[in-house]
Order: C-alpha cells, then sequence, then structure tokens
C-alpha cells in the first residue's frame, strides 16, 4: 500500500489532529508512514497543510500534483492547495456548493448533531472513510480515535466520525 494525502483548513480546524489520526491508523497497520506539517498563521485562523505518505517512500514533503487524495477543511483552500492533488486524484470538500470533488456539508453536519465546529474534521474523516477514498477501512480509524481522544471527548467525535460514515452511506459509499 502507497498513498499520500494532503489536509488542508485553517488553523483552529483540526487539520493536525485529523493528520495524526490518519498516521496512527497507518501504524496499526503496521504500513510505514512519514508525516509533515505546515502551519504558517495558523493561531490567527491562516491556512494549515499537512501531509501524509503511507508505504515506503523517503521523503515526507509531497510534491505538486502527486497527492493521492487531499481532505479539505475549508473549500477556499482549494485555490490554496488543490493542485496538491494529482490528475485523476480524489478531493473530498468541506463545502455545500458543487464542483469536480466529493463534496459534503462537514460543518453542517457537526452543528446537527449539536458539536462543536471543529468536529466537522470527524465528519470529513468519516465521508472520506465511507467513500473508501483512503488507505484503511473505516473500522481502523473508528478505532484509533477510540484510542486516541481523551474520555470527554470520545463520544462527541465517534458520532462526528459516524455521521460521515452516514452521509458516505447516503452519497452511495
Amino acid at each position: 500500500m502507497r498513498q499520500q494525502i494532503i489536509v488542508s483548513g485553517l488553523g483552529g480546524q483540526g487539520a493536525v489532529t485529523l493528520t495524526r489520526w490518519l498516521g496512527e491508523a497507518a501504524l496499526a497497520l503496521g504500513w510505514p508512514v512519514l508525516t509533515s506539517e505546515t502551519h504558517g498563521m495558523a493561531q490567527r485562523g491562516g491556512t494549515v497543510i499537512s501531509m501524509v505518505k503511507v508505504g515506503g517512500y523517503h521523503g515526507p514533503l509531497i510534491p505538486w500534483g502527486a497527492a493521492d487524495v487531499g481532505l479539505f477543511l475549508a473549500r477556499d483552500n482549494l485555490r490554496v492547495h488543490g493542485g496538491y492533488v494529482r490528475p485523476g486524484g480524489v478531493a473530498v470538500v468541506n463545502t455545500v456548493e458543487p464542483g469536480p470533488y466529493q463534496g459534503i456539508d462537514a460543518l453542517g453536519l457537526a452543528l446537527a448533531q449539536g458539536l462543536k465546529p471543529v468536529a466537522a474534521n470527524l465528519v470529513l474523516l468519516g465521508y472520506a472513510a465511507g467513500r473508501r477514498v483512503l488507505f484503511c477501512a473505516a473500522e481502523v480509524l473508528e478505532g484509533v480515535i477510540r484510542s486516541m481522544t481523551p474520555p470527554r471527548f470520545r463520544e462527541d467525535s465517534l458520532r462526528a466520525f459516524g455521521a460521515g460514515l452516514a452521509a458516505a452511506r447516503e452519497a452511495g459509499g
């Protein structure tokens, strides 16, 4: 298995946490994984990009036009980081607007569940897992979320992830 994934969002949306869950899922499966993060002005709501490389790669950075999957926590980040996704790759985007990507209103679903806006990252991850665009099954990610999330946030995190999985089933995933 080899897969290159970018995670693009804004500071405070949980892009770095989502990257850690993906890395831990690869480790749980016994696969080598490399990650890198660029925070920029993340603490002030600026752009964040993280990269996950699962398989036998030598360096952590993904070249422009080489990512197999892009997870976009903010639709506007497509303009900034969309070019990382290779032709034929998959972009999963938190948006209500139609486009040439797999879109889901992750924020709306999180809020409809009574969750905080940051839970949209888990909804998006659940959707991507349910659409089977990631290197691992949803059960592996669910196990990682269950084990890595502090007990006081665990139930809400799993509910957000489940909302994304349900949305994927409804979309034909």
